[in-house]
């Protein structure tokens, strides 16, 4: 169905125009016809006709009754002619009111025809619409009977192949039983076969952990006692030190009380400098008590420790003086030395021995906090 042209804005007004200018057209001359049509009136005639003849020999009564008369007969035909204009004028409206009436016919009678031909346009519209949603409707039906049509080869295609595919899958579940029960046969003797040799795996592991055991046992216990052994000659050792410190120290005050001035202040001094050694030693001895190593420690580091102490031997501050470059072996000599806590041995010593003790400084690496 060919698609309809829609109109422009000039065709749209073109009709409407041509109707209305025919109908002014006609409408004029209707009016001009009524006009022509209109039959002729006969001429007013006087009501009252007078004829005056004039006598000679009339009295001035008689002229004067006459001219009454007259003027009676004048006025009687200007009250004619009156109605006669009246009756014109009335019959001219009632002409024009017709006239109009028509023109106001014709005028609904063209609204009637355009109304009408609207309708016709309108109808044809609504055919040619109605033809266009049947073909339309039948295009798609055919599509759809075309569409139908190919989902039953489909489904025709597909239940032979859903048959075929049943048919292959029966074939393979057979096989697969089939292969199955070998599979689970050969499982069967394999699996005795493993559990056999788990099993001897299994005795041969355990052995070995037994005797793994029994090594870390014995390990453990060789690593107790040695040490075991370790503290106590580490003890024994700063025993040991401590006696011979007091040892001395108990001579050389026998000697100062027993030998000149002079010998005195030399054995003092050379005592003084001992005793500093020993309680160097005894410092590093009871800091090694209390040393953590940690596992960047390594030989020839060297940190030297600036120690503050009480006259009564109780360590008051310890910080770095000279970090060895690592600070896990730093913070451990620091923490090791301050582990001491209180040397009971400082309160024999005179105040003029104690003073280097105050503030001093002392160099430790990991061999010396490993006695």
């Amino acid at each position: 169905m060919r698609d309809q042209r829609e109109p422009s804005a000039s065709e749209n007004y073109f009709w409407p125009t041509v109707w209305a200018v025919g109908l002014h057209v006609l409408i004029f001359g209707m009016l001009f016809a009524s006009f022509a049509m209109t039959p002729e009136l006969p001429p007013a005639k006087p009501i009252v006709q007078a004829t005056l003849y004039q006598l000679k020999s009339k009295s001035q009564a008689t002229t004067q009754t006459n001219q009454k008369i007259a003027g009676e007969a004048k006025k009687s035909a200007a009250r004619q002619t009156e109605v006669e204009q009246m009756e014109q004028k009335k019959v001219e409206q009632e002409a024009v009111k017709a006239a109009e009436q028509k023109k106001q016919e014709v005028a609904e009678k063209a609204a009637e025809a355009k109304k009408a031909d609207e309708a016709k346009k309108a109808d044809e519209a609504k055919k040619a619409d109605e033809a266009k949603k049947a073909d339309e409707a039948k295009k798609a039906d055919d599509a759809k009977k075309a569409d139908d049509a190919k989902k039953a080869a489909d489904a025709k295609k597909a239940e032979e192949k859903k048959l075929a595919d049943i048919a292959k899958k029966k074939a393979d579940d057979e096989a697969k039983k089939a292969a199955e029960e070998e599979a689970k046969k050969q499982a069967a003797e394999d699996a005795k076969k493993k559990a056999a040799e788990d099993a001897k795996k299994k005795a041969a592991e355990d052995a070995k952990k037994k005797a793994a055991a029994d090594d870390a046992k014995k390990k453990a216990a060789e690593d107790a006692k040695k040490k075991a052994t370790a503290e106590a000659a580490k003890k024994k050792a700063v025993e040991a030190a401590r006696k011979s410190a007091e040892e001395k120290k108990a001579q050389a005050l026998a000697d100062l009380l027993s030998d000149t001035p002079q010998r005195q202040q030399a054995l003092a001094d050379e005592q003084g400098d001992e005793v500093a050694g020993n309680f160097d030693d005894l410092i590093r001895s009871r800091a090694a008590e209390g040393w953590a190593r940690p596992p960047s420690a390594r030989k020839n580091m060297k940190v030297v420790l600036q120690i503050g102490m009480l006259p009564d031997g109780t360590v008051t501050s310890v910080t770095v003086a000279k970090s060895s470059g690592d600070g896990p072996f730093d913070s451990s000599a620091v923490a090791a030395v301050k582990n001491i806590g209180r040397l009971t041995e400082m309160q024999s010593l005179k105040p003029s021995d104690f003073n280097p003790y105050r503030s001093f400084k002392m160099t430790f690496t990991p061999e010396d906090l490993a006695l």
